[in-house]
């Protein structure tokens, strides 16, 4: 059954660049009542609302600095305050930096489980909420494996781990929260860019190996995701490669 986006609240982290600005793009084009993007960088998230208010309308889109990793109960709050209740949110704040390995696993991990269990518990049926839909961004790094990033890797696995048991059909029926996976290629954001490994002795290799590799633009990822969210059963992940139609892994 097609899930519908017009007039609902929509979180996005990381949504201010890259892939999480254009799903904010994509999800902006079907009528929502507001998409608010967290972010760090509060140039860029003020260049983001200034580019989606001149294309959609004024307080569409909002803008909140902040951080994932620490911000999670006075953003919460104040989203809750400002607009009551949350029907979608997308974890999409990461990071890929294998020498950074602490940081990759709170963002790309504990932050995702923290905010996804956040608003789960603001979302779920039985305690009196409206249902919702969690979207976690994985990878394709959360379910094949080369040997150039294993701390990204094992961030990803976990949560493709993590989205389909919280989104198991048990729960799902139990809860109505719908919590699904994007695991997206190797795409032209910042985040790709800048992709470090563990070791400087693999750099050169895996750039060699991500050159062959099938590139998508951010936008493929955007539409994708108003696929899923528009049609996928919770506990499921779904694939984009190449900006080539989505298939479930």
């Amino acid at each position: 059954m097609t899930k519908d986006l017009q007039n609902k609240t929509i979180v996005i982290t990381g949504g201010a660049v890259g892939i999480g600005y254009a799903i904010a793009e994509s999800f902006l084009q079907k009528n929502p009542k507001v998409v608010i993007i967290l972010d760090v960088n509060e140039d860029f998230g003020a260049d983001a609302i200034k580019k989606l208010s001149a294309q959609y309308g004024e307080k569409k889109a909002v803008f909140l600095k902040c951080n994932v990793i620490t911000d999670i109960e006075v953003i919460f709050n104040r989203i809750i305050e400002d607009y009551s209740t949350v029907d979608v949110l997308v974890n999409n704040a990461g990071m890929l930096n294998d020498s950074a390995f602490k940081k990759t696993i709170d963002i790309n991990v504990t932050a995702l489980i923290e905010w996804s269990l956040k608003f789960w518990e603001h979302m779920r049926k039985d305690k009196s909420g409206k249902g919702g839909t969690i979207i976690n961004m994985a990878s394709i790094y959360g379910y094949v494996i080369d040997p150039y990033v294993p701390v990204y890797h094992a961030s990803k696995f976990a949560v493709m781990g993590f989205t389909k048991s919280l989104g198991h059909v048990n729960n799902f029926t139990k809860f109505g929260v719908r919590v699904v996976a994007i695991c997206p290629g190797f795409t032209t954001t910042v985040l790709a860019r800048d992709m470090i490994t563990w070791t400087p002795d693999v750099m050169e290799e895996f750039n060699a190996y991500a050159k062959e590799q099938p590139w998508q633009n951010p936008e493929a990822v955007g539409k994708a995701t108003v696929e899923v969210f528009e049609n996928a059963n919770s506990g499921t992940a779904w694939r984009i490669i190449g900006a080539q139609p989505i298939i479930q892994v």
